[in-house]
């Protein structure tokens, strides 16, 4: 296979699994915005966190809601735990790197703030723990997910999960999926007839 080849059999291969996704995942996908909405309107707060290229997804998608995505909007509250390196080394050092993001909603996170998990095995342990603290506190989770969703798909509630073995396909259908819902949330406070849950 050649150079050329080869990048195009990539990129095929990332529309494919994108497509499958959003073919059998939509109606999820507007569940997750729908709950995003509702926290931001009622003054609550979406907490982004996950390991390695998901935290860089973490901090990507807090960065489009605190600014802005497309259009001018009110500033929306969003944070990414992964960025405060003084809290995430004090507690990996003095309690446990499975601890770095529990402690932290232990910390940030209310009833009502939505909770964002990015894994695309689904069984990083710090995020499932982060999970199960959420979910201990009264805030409601989604999940950006892969595989089999591993451990977090049947804990979170609202799973997105990614029909794919390959992590890098895995990561980039994260990101087009983390856009789409930065798209529908900015959509819901520019017309507030976009985006309003059903319950």
């Amino acid at each position: 296979m050649t150079t050329v080849e080869r990048i195009k059999a990539s990129a095929r291969e990332s529309i494919r699994v994108k497509e499958r996704f959003f073919e059998a995942h939509a109606e999820d996908v507007a569940r997750a915005a729908e709950l995003m909405i509702a926290a931001l309107r009622a003054g609550h707060k979406i907490l982004f966190f996950g390991n390695g290229g998901s935290a860089a997804d973490a901090q990507h998608l807090a960065a489009e809601l605190v600014n802005r995505y497309r259009r001018e909007r009110p500033a929306l509250a969003a944070l990414a735990l992964v960025t405060d390196t003084s809290v995430l080394t004090s507690i990996a050092n003095d309690a446990s790197f499975e601890e770095v993001f529990s402690r932290q909603i232990e910390a940030l996170g209310e009833p009502g703030d939505v909770a964002v998990a990015i894994s695309t095995s689904g069984r990083s342990p710090n995020v499932v723990r982060a999970v199960e603290t959420a979910r201990r506190l009264g805030l409601r989770t989604i999940g950006l997910l892969g595989r089999d969703g591993g451990l977090l798909g049947p804990l979170v509630d609202v799973p997105l999960i990614v029909p794919s073995e390959e992590t890098a396909r895995i990561q980039e259908t994260h990101i087009t999926l983390g856009h789409i819902l930065c798209e529908l949330i900015e959509s819901a406070f520019s017309d507030p007839s976009v985006g309003t849950p059903p319950w």
